[in-house]
Parts: structure tokens; C-alpha cells; sequence
């Protein structure tokens, strides 16, 4: 049974606190305060309400962010209404759902890296040169390599280098997968 709706994700947190529901289902895609903002900000206020995020991307980054967020479930627009009706269900019972095209890559996305005994610091990060590293911390920000040489001071071509060799350690296909992987706060 719908309890309640929102036209923004401001509104949705608010709606929330008033209404109490079990579920929430969230679009990413809403003024004012996104669905990633809004399913943050309930977490953060400590709501009961699980997040079953329904929404147009299926995307990986958009699938782990609201993970991240504190989303229970994600389903991509176009499922069928049983589908949809099962989700709520299941994470009104405590379950995480993906839709069945999400879940292997919400897994391979969510795995945790092997970790040297010793240090505490990922096996594959070892590896890496003090500049790999410095270089990969960049390229997890987002930055290009135009942006990263004129930082540490080297060509773009040396960068793209340093990129390549941290992918190949990394066992990493491209730049995408590093941000993923070792998500950092935007500089």
C-alpha cells in the first residue's frame, strides 16, 4: 500500500520522517535533492525506512553510489509490476535485491581485494611505485592525464605510462574500474 509521495527528494526525506514507512522506493533522478542525496540523508538521520532505489541508469556508478548511500535494493525502470511488488517484499524483510541483471555485477563491484597479512594494504596495491601510486589516487578522482602531469610535473605521455602499469598490477581493464575500485573524493 502507497503511504505517500514526493515531486522531490527533499520532500521524500520529509515525507518519511512524518509518514514512517517501511520502505522507500527512490529515484535517483529528482530536484531539488537527488535520490543518492536524499537515501544519504535517511540513513544518516538514522530512518527505519529501507531504500529500494527504481530509477532509469543501470549503470555501475550509479548502482554503487546508492549502495553506498545506503540503498537495500535497485531495480532499473521497465520491470514488471511482480517484480517490482517482490522487491518491496523482500527488502521490507530485511533483504538486499538487484535486479537480475544487476546482481553478478553488484557483487563483482562489491568484492573486497585480497590483504597482505602484514600491512593491512590491498596485495595489488604493493606492487605500485610511490608515483603509481600517487598517479592512481589522481586517476581515482577522475582527473585526465593532461590534468595529473601538470600536477606531479611529467608529460601526459609518462602519465598515460604510469596509468597502463597500474592497470595491468591492478589487474584492472580501465580508468572507470579504478574509480570503482578505489572511489575517491573529487578534488
Amino acid at each position: 500500500m502507497v503511504v505517500g509521495e514526493a515531486a522531490n527528494g527533499r520532500d521524500a526525506v520529509a515525507r518519511t520522517d512524518e509518514l514512517d514507512p517501511d520502505v522507500v522506493m527512490m529515484d535517483l533522478a529528482m530536484p531539488v535533492l537527488d535520490g543518492l542525496g536524499a537515501t544519504a540523508e535517511l540513513v544518516a538521520r538514522g530512518s527505519r525506512a529501507r531504500i529500494l532505489v527504481l530509477t532509469m541508469s543501470g549503470e555501475d556508478a550509479a548502482v554503487l553510489a546508492a549502495v553506498r548511500a545506503g540503498a537495500r535494493g535497485y531495480l532499473v525502470k521497465g520491470v514488471g509490476p511482480g517484480e517490482v511488488v517482490a522487491a518491496v517484499r523482500a527488502v521490507a524483510a530485511g533483504h538486499a535485491v538487484f535486479g537480475p541483471d544487476l546482481a553478478a555485477r553488484v557483487l563483482g563491484l562489491l568484492a573486497v581485494p585480497d590483504l597482505d597479512a602484514a600491512s593491512g594494504e590491498e596485495v595489488g596495491l604493493l606492487d605500485l611505485s610511490e608515483r603509481e601510486r600517487e598517479v592512481l589516487e589522481l586517476v581515482a578522482r577522475g582527473w585526465s592525464n593532461q590534468r595529473i602531469g601538470e600536477n606531479l610535473f611529467v608529460s601526459p605521455i609518462t602519465v598515460r605510462n604510469h596509468v597502463s602499469h597500474i592497470l595491468t598490477k591492478l589487474q584492472l581493464t580501465n580508468r572507470r574500474e579504478v574509480m570503482l575500485r578505489y572511489p575517491r573524493t573529487p578534488q
